[in-house]
Order: C-alpha cells, then structure tokens, then sequence
C-alpha cells in the first residue's frame, strides 16, 4: 500500500513517501526511506517493485553522477526527468520496470520543477501529484488545499493533513512517512512522520 507524493511552492518543492517495505501480507521494514537524492538539488520518490525501484533509483543516481563527472555541469531538471522518461521507454519495450517516479528538483534558472513519470513513461511537469493507494486521498487533498504560492509551513500542514487522510482512510495504510525538501539550498530531509518505531 505505498504512497508517493509531492508539491511546488513558493520557492521549493517538497516529496513525501511511506517508508514500509511490504510484500504480501507481511511488513519487512517501517523504516525504508523510498526518496532518494540525485544529486545537490534534485530529490527522486519512487514507488513500485522493490527490486526494480531499487534498481532503476540507483541505476539514475550513478548516470546523472556520471554526467556531471564528464561534463562538469549537472544535469538540469528538466533533462534528468527526459533521460528517466527515456530510460523507462527502452525498458517498456525489453524488460519494463514497474516503477513510478516523483521528481523534484530546483535550477538556478528556473527555480523549482515537479515532474510525474509513470511506469509507461509517461512524463508531466506538474505543480502536485501522487501515486499508489494513497494517492486517492492525498490527491483529493490537495486539490482542494493546494495554492502554487504556499510556503514551507503551508506545504508541510498540507503534507500532513494527507498523511493524517491516508492513515484514517486507507485499509492497510502505512505507519511512518518520510519528507525531503528540496530549494536553493539543496535538497535535504525535512522530518519523519512516524507512528511505529523500528
């Protein structure tokens, strides 16, 4: 029963993830952190199979690394999310991943970006979004709550408005939620919402 989401703000973009590791009936983790950092200012939620979103996160990390390392620039948002979208397409057509991406970075440039990549390779730059079983309900959320100039505070109560929504709504709904932040500062983790303990 996983849960990705995330929001553009006033000069940021934050990304919430459960952070249970589940197959079947059983919990084998309350405690997996699902949103990885790419690199100083891009932050990737993913969700879907465990190993494929292990494998495809930490296949993007290195890739995006390594053309920084050769170029000297980093990748902008915009790009890293076009060489996802890229990557998945191939698979689709060899062996697919099913993973579900969350991107959200912040360019000098152009400031803070949000993009939606989908397992098909389907790719939207958007100002909100989510997925997994929770998505029914933080998405919901936000539609009524979301305003594209919200501040940190905002966004962090509307967050946990969706958090509270998921965990009251959902049959089988996750414990504990980890969220990053990403700004001209750099990306970083904000908190954990946490209602088991490891």
């Amino acid at each position: 029963m996983e849960c990705v989401f995330g929001m553009v703000g006033k000069g940021f973009a934050l990304v919430v993830a459960d952070s249970s590791a589940v197959n079947s009936i059983l919990v084998h983790k309350s405690n997996e952190d699902k949103i990885m950092v790419l690199d100083s200012h891009k932050l990737m939620g993913a969700s879907g199979e465990a190993g494929d979103r292990a494998q495809f996160t930490e296949y993007v990390q290195k890739n995006v690394a390594l053309y920084q390392y050769r170029n000297g620039i980093p990748l902008t948002t915009k790009a890293a999310a076009n060489f996802m979208r890229g990557e998945l397409a191939t698979a689709l057509r060899k062996n697919p991943y099913m993973v579900n991406i969350v991107l959200a970075g912040y360019d000098q440039e152009t400031g803070p970006s949000l993009y939606f990549i989908d397992y098909i390779a389907t790719l939207h730059k958007v100002d909100k979004t989510a997925f997994g079983y929770g998505s029914y309900f933080a998405l919901s959320m936000m539609d009524r709550h979301y305003h594209p100039n919200m501040t940190v505070d905002e966004a962090l109560e509307l967050a946990d408005q969706c958090i509270d929504e998921i965990r009251s709504r959902l049959v089988v709904a996750p414990q504990n939620f980890v969220i990053k932040i990403v700004d001209q500062d750099g990306a970083r983790e904000h908190s954990w919402r946490r209602t088991t303990r490891d």
